[in-house]
């Protein structure tokens, strides 16, 4: 029987990009991750950075997990003259419903009302507007299955996390969310220490895991490891490569219960005073590296009542001073 081929890991290529960078042969590599050379030399090949950059484990996880997602969508109504057909047949007051009946009771072709549908939201939106209820978005019947069972994997619950995080007693602690954009697939990562409210906050091409760890990696990496000991999140599932950020940082990680956003009540109160500067409909991808960095200086350097008064980057400044102390 032949044996069932499973793609790599992150924790694969985490390894395949140490070792590549102390100039490991393929072979070696191999080896060492118990794959063939080829899966080994197709990864480095297919999934290095553009341009031919070095080799990121999580990008490589962000490229491979695109490439996937793009071959399982199917193109609806092949046919140029079935797609004539069904768009004559909607402005003249047809539903997809009686598209499809009349065609199967004709026998000419075969074709689901659910593909009709499908065409026009992907492909044909122009014809919205003759739909029956003339919805902007497809809404779907019943309730989705699809976070029945959490898909973040070894998530371990907020209600686990130790007394000293919850009431603020030890400095270290993090909370992350995201803030994203209606207008484009750009987003912010917000990270927030919750002692010192000390804010990192990071532009992102889009709210992907593969960029939303890799940027936390990067900023919380700049900093003493006392300083990072752990981070809360929610559910969202540009938080699934959580794992990966413990490894590299050395933290922990705890979730919020669904829909419990509240339970990272001082991340998701900086997001309203960064919407002062970045109001909801703003586009993400238009905002420079230069303003993101102001408004970060802005909200680390704005005093807090809960801080005696003193400002988020006095107080985090001091505390990782006592650390090197």
């Amino acid at each position: 029987m032949r044996k069932k081929y499973n793609q790599l890991g992150i924790k694969e290529r985490e390894r395949i990009m140490v070792l590549n960078s102390f100039g490991w042969s393929h072979d070696q590599i191999a080896l060492d991750i118990g794959r063939s050379k080829s899966t080994v030399t197709r990864e480095l090949k297919r999934n290095r950075s553009p341009g031919g950059g070095l080799y990121s484990a999580w990008e490589a996880t962000d490229l491979s997990r695109s490439r996937k997602q793009k071959a399982g969508q199917r193109e609806r109504l092949k046919n140029a003259a079935v797609r004539f057909y069904v768009r004559e047949k909607l402005e003249s007051g047809w539903t997809p419903e009686v598209i499809s009946g009349w065609l199967g009771r004709r026998g000419a072709i075969t074709i689901s009302h659910e593909a009709i549908y499908q065409w026009i939201y992907a492909q044909a939106p122009e014809l919205i507007g003759y739909l029956p209820r003339r919805h902007r978005k497809r809404y779907c019947k019943g309730h989705s299955r699809k976070h029945q069972r959490s898909h973040i994997p070894n998530r371990i619950a907020i209600d686990q996390r130790p007394t000293e995080i919850n009431d603020r007693s030890e400095f270290g602690h993090w909370e992350a969310d995201s803030i994203v954009s209606r207008a484009s697939k750009a987003a912010l990562n917000v990270i927030l220490e919750r002692k010192s409210r000390h804010l990192c906050l990071t532009k992102l091409s889009q709210k992907s895991a593969g960029y939303t760890s890799r940027a936390m990696a990067s900023r919380l990496g700049s900093f003493p490891h006392g300083a990072r000991l752990s981070i809360t999140y929610d559910n969202g599932s540009e938080n699934t490569e959580h794992e990966a950020v413990n490894k590299v940082l050395g933290t922990d990680s705890y979730f919020c219960a669904p829909y419990h956003s509240w339970e990272k009540g001082a991340v998701e109160n900086i997001n309203g005073l960064i919407r002062r500067y970045i109001p909801k409909g703003t586009d993400i991808e238009k905002i420079t590296e230069e303003q993101i960095r102001w408004i970060e200086w802005q909200l680390n350097n704005r005093p807090r009542k809960c801080l005696g008064y003193r400002t988020p980057a006095e107080v985090f400044d001091k505390l990782c001073g006592a650390l090197a102390a």
